[in-house]
């Protein structure tokens, strides 16, 4: 079972009959609040003209580019309809990523376990991806209705196996592309972190921390396109 799968130590919080990975959920927390704390302060005396540094002309540069990202990838006819969504999982991933890769959450001790970027559980990788297939099928589904799924035996029925598989394999690849590569970079860096403490590790730090943003803007972007691929129109 996916829920099962997991990267050295966990601690665990029973919730009825459940086992959750508590500080997966911790981090995910102090994350969202971030997000929502930083959300609140761009609102605080808006101005017509926001200050260069500032929280407002933050939020306007980071609304523009996921309206630019939703626009592009779901089209100019529906894609308002799911900025929130795309926003929503953009700055979740990026915040999570930067997070993991600038804060020592080493350094706070649990009893079981150690706190990370919420994105680097695959339990959390794999619920964005299945988020993502809920929400092409609803946009399809809910534009088209039934006629929807008639894109499966298009071109030809003969396909219908192929596309079935292919909205089988879309949240696979999406989870196990994130939860890998951020997995990846963090075992580098600690390899080289031990081995040659000073000075190496930073550029590549500072790679990792490029490479978090990417994977943010991947994971959002196919987010948008397979939506768009869902709403689109076939002739």
């Amino acid at each position: 079972q996916l829920s099962e799968i997991s990267v050295g130590q966990h601690y665990y919080w029973q919730i009825s009959n459940f086992q959750v990975h508590g500080q997966t959920l911790m981090t995910s927390w102090f994350v969202i609040s971030l997000i929502m704390i930083i959300a609140f302060l761009s609102n605080l005396n808006m101005k017509k003209i926001p200050l260069a540094k500032s929280f407002q002309n933050l939020a306007e540069f980071v609304t523009e580019f996921i309206l630019d990202l939703a626009r592009t990838q779901v089209g100019k006819e529906d894609y308002l309809n799911w900025v929130p969504f795309l926003g929503a999982v953009f700055l979740f991933i990026f915040v999570s990523n930067w997070g993991g890769a600038l804060l020592p959450w080493k350094l706070l001790e649990l009893p079981n376990g150690e706190l990370a970027a919420p994105t680097n559980d695959i339990n959390t990788t794999v619920a964005l991806a299945l988020l993502t297939s809920f929400s092409y099928f609803y946009a399809g589904i809910s534009k088209k209705g039934l006629s929807y799924f008639g894109r499966y035996v298009q071109p030809t029925p003969f396909l219908l196996p192929i596309n079935v598989l292919e909205d089988f394999t879309k949240p696979l690849s999406l989870s196990f592309r994130l939860f890998g590569n951020l997995l990846a970079d963090e075992l580098v860096i600690a390899v080289l972190v031990s081995l040659v403490p000073l000075f190496v590790p930073v550029p590549l730090m500072l790679l990792g921390l490029f490479t978090s943003a990417i994977q943010a803007l991947v994971f959002s972007t196919l987010a948008g396109a397979y939506i768009g691929e869902s709403v689109e129109d076939h002739h």
